[in-house]
């Protein structure tokens, strides 16, 4: 089989390629350039997609004896996820990015092109796995990536491979390490690749400028004001301008967000719970939609924010009642439905938070 190899640079990728290897399949390397200043994209731990990073990659390729190349995908990068990123926070969301990268990068654009030059598939280094067709958990669940794939259609899993799904990370190193790749070591990467300083906030108000709004009590009195909604986010307890707890004594934080007026809202924790999810632009990775209720459990964060419910769609929209509350939920979020499964807990699928 031709598979073509995401090649980040990082451990992970570097293993999944030299594993696919093993296996015996006709394999080529691909760097992915996302950035059109690419020394900009990390420091140290942070960000990715580096001239650094390329190099690395290019070195492991020389290792595993593969033909190795460097797309160019900064522009579209750009536009289907940092554009996305920004316009987002800027009408009072909170996105994922490296769900939409996934979706829209990786295994839209990026395997288009592999399968468009005659590749059967594409392999990556997520840590997640493919059983039956069924995309599952990760053995490693600390390192679980399901929930940034849980947006992948039927027909873009079916052209995918995840090879280090079922080995935990202190063992993907330790192979590396075997197998003499200099990166064995390397620090994952962390937060936002595109944003290697770690201030969103900076980021964001370089790009959206200042919308001035007003922080506001659930009683409707002005606490203070801000210089945009795209500096909160629901859930946010610092940063909010204002002076110590509530008149009960309790912390605040932003229970919602109006980005037209340009209000944020501010509550005590008890507000955060939410009972219900409603998520549009639905997607279910068996490529079949269910028929009627499901019995699932929900994430809605890429680490942690889990609850049993109920899913069902309704008027096109994918609804699930929650058993019990999550707390902070905002709109712009991923919510992944999973089935528990002896193989391996199952996504059933993916929406978009709108309510």
């Amino acid at each position: 089989m031709q598979v073509l190899v995401a090649m980040s640079g990082g451990v992970d990728s570097s293993v999944a390629a030299a594993r696919m290897v093993d296996a015996g399949h006709d394999v080529v390397g691909v760097h992915l350039a996302l950035s059109s200043a690419p020394g900009t994209l990390r420091t140290g731990s942070r960000g990715c997609c580096s001239k650094e990073d390329a190099g690395d990659a290019r070195r492991v390729a020389d290792v595993l004896d593969i033909p190795f190349y460097v797309w160019d995908f900064a522009d579209r990068f750009a536009e289907e996820v940092i554009v996305d990123f920004v316009s987002a926070y800027a009408r009072g969301e909170t996105p994922n990015p490296c769900v939409r990268c996934n979706e829209r990068i990786k295994f839209s654009a990026l395997a288009a092109r592999a399968l468009a030059l005659g590749f059967d598939a594409v392999a990556t280094g997520h840590y997640a796995r493919l059983a039956d067709g069924r995309l599952r958990r990760a053995v490693d669940r600390d390192k679980d990536q399901s929930y940034v794939l849980g947006v992948l259609t039927a027909e873009q899993l079916r052209h995918a491979l995840f090879p280090i799904g079922d080995t935990p990370k202190a063992q993907i190193r330790e192979e590396a390490a075997r197998r003499g790749l200099a990166v064995a070591d390397k620090p994952d990467s962390h937060d936002i690749c595109f944003i290697p300083s770690g201030d969103t906030r900076a980021f964001l108000g370089a790009r959206i400028g200042v919308r001035r709004g007003n922080v506001v009590d659930r009683g409707g009195a002005v606490l203070a004001e801000h210089d945009g909604v795209h500096g909160f986010t629901i859930g946010q307890r610092k940063g909010l301008g204002i002076a110590g707890p509530g008149r009960d004594g309790r912390p605040r934080y932003v229970t919602d967000i109006d980005a037209e007026t340009g209000t944020v809202y501010v509550g005590n924790a008890a507000d955060l719970d939410v009972w219900t999810l409603t998520g549009e632009r639905p997607v279910f990775t068996s490529g079949v939609a269910p028929t009627g209720p499901v019995e699932c459990a929900v994430q809605v964060r890429a680490h942690g924010g889990v609850a049993d419910g109920v899913a069902q769609l309704r008027d096109g929209r994918l609804v699930v009642e929650l058993r019990a509350p999550l707390r902070g939920v905002a709109p712009g979020q991923t919510m992944v439905l999973y089935r528990p499964d002896p193989q391996g807990d199952e996504v059933i699928g993916s929406a978009t938070i709108c309510r």
